[in-house]
């Protein structure tokens, strides 16, 4: 199976190498740590090596933000331990390297033999930890054959993915079979890892670690703006946040309205990709919009219009800004993303109707009525009414903040399931 498995990963990065190319050249993603993906180890971590390792994989900043309340307490109760993390994406590895330290965090290996032995070695890890639902066939398998233990925190299975791991059970048992521990977040969760073949006395409920995601450091950015809205006396503040191609045309409308009714107010607008910074500028010139570039901010004044946040790793801080925030890639069936972020300074949240990827979350604060679920035909009148009538969304960005206070130990509960493994 195994050997199957490789030959047609292999047939399929090939075929890909075109769109690859065009990624590299055309947005410059895959282009740093190259190397490192192939099996090649990079130097850094070489050299702090003697220890056994603690192996943990957080493919991007929402599984980094997630684990890192967890990797700070197994480095103080496991101290005759390494800790190393691995990242998929340029955005994760980047927050990454700050958090833990670059002798520390390396991008992951691609699913092949020859990639991951390499690591393996020089890391000899007693412990693999894969956040959230990773199952690399390759990986799991050779990490296990090596000795190490290997575990799945912070574990779900969307209802996107479902099906096709249903479809593909069949194979998909023996690769669980590599996996010593899975932590879920929710019993839909764990029954839903039983089904596609986990072991049922491995699957464990703990909770989400998202939940107990420490407040992100604050850029010097954070600041600066605070002071500016105060001078200006501007406000409220409207974040927008990861959003997604097709939702900046549905919110250019909001923005001009807005603007019109109150020209003191302002907006943040974050694009989920990078690559679309330029594209998402060129709307808001279209548009006519008053907006500036945060990587070419030189303290214009942010009355009456909207700072592109351009650059990377500063969204989740500059959450704390909002009296409103609307969290994107879920205006269009992209899944949605995580409402812990604004939920975290009690700003008034409103999503789409396409939020699967954080089904639970969701309604759990909507059984609170702690968010707002809003539809393209309804976006400008929920987001106006929220940002003309402030008991309204003071007394929803509270009703958050309490749903939030009321779910954290799922990083306690992780670390004692680890425990045992240790």
């Amino acid at each position: 199976m195994y050997l199957l498995y490789s030959a047609l990963l292999a047939v399929g990065m090939v075929l890909a190498i075109p769109f690859w190319l065009w990624q590299m050249f055309r947005h410059g993603k895959y282009r740093t740590g190259f190397g490192e993906r192939w099996g090649g180890v990079p130097q850094r971590i070489q050299q702090e090596s003697a220890q056994q390792a603690i192996w943990i994989h957080a493919v991007s900043v929402g599984e980094v933000l997630a684990v890192s309340g967890l990797i700070q307490n197994l480095r103080e109760r496991f101290p005759g331990y390494r800790v190393v993390v691995s990242t998929t994406t340029d955005t994760g590895q980047k927050l990454a390297r700050t958090r833990f330290g670059e002798e520390n965090v390396f991008y992951f290996p691609l699913d092949f033999a020859f990639a991951i032995r390499p690591y393996l070695k020089v890391l000899k890890p007693r412990l693999v930890i894969m956040a959230e639902t990773e199952f690399w066939p390759n990986f799991l398998r050779l990490s296990h054959a090596s000795g190490a233990r290997v575990a799945v925190v912070n574990a779900r299975i969307s209802d996107r993915s479902f099906p096709g791991y249903r479809r593909f059970k069949s194979l998909l048992q023996r690769v669980l079979q590599c996996v010593d521990l899975f932590l879920t977040q929710t019993e839909e969760d764990r029954c839903r890892l039983v089904e596609i073949g986990a072991p049922e006395n491995r699957v464990h409920i703990s909770g989400n670690l998202k939940f107990d995601a420490a407040e992100p450091d604050a850029p010097p950015i954070l600041a600066e703006l605070k002071i500016a809205l105060v001078l200006e006396s501007a406000g409220p503040v409207l974040v927008c946040g990861s959003t997604v191609d097709g939702e900046e045309e549905m919110l250019a409308p909001v923005f001009e309205k807005l603007f019109r009714q109150n020209p003191s107010a302002v907006v943040l607008l974050a694009p989920r990709h990078p690559e679309r910074f330029d594209s998402v500028a060129s709307l808001l010139e279209q548009k006519h919009i008053s907006y500036a570039r945060r990587s070419q901010r030189t303290g214009r004044e942010m009355a009456g219009s909207v700072l592109l946040l351009d650059t990377i790793g500063e969204l989740s801080a500059l959450y704390a800004l909002a009296d409103v925030a609307f969290v994107g890639g879920s205006l269009v069936p992209r899944g949605g993303h995580n409402i812990l972020e604004p939920a975290r300074y009690g700003a008034a949240i409103v999503v789409g109707e396409h939020t699967e990827n954080f089904r639970d979350i969701v309604e759990l604060f909507l059984k609170q009525n702690a968010v707002k679920i809003t539809n393209p035909l309804n976006l400008e009148k929920d987001l106006l009414g929220l940002m003309h009538d402030e008991s309204s969304r003071l007394a929803l960005g509270e009703r958050g903040a309490e749903v939030l206070q009321t779910q954290t130990g799922a990083t306690e509960r992780t670390l004692s399931a680890l425990a045992g493994l240790l």
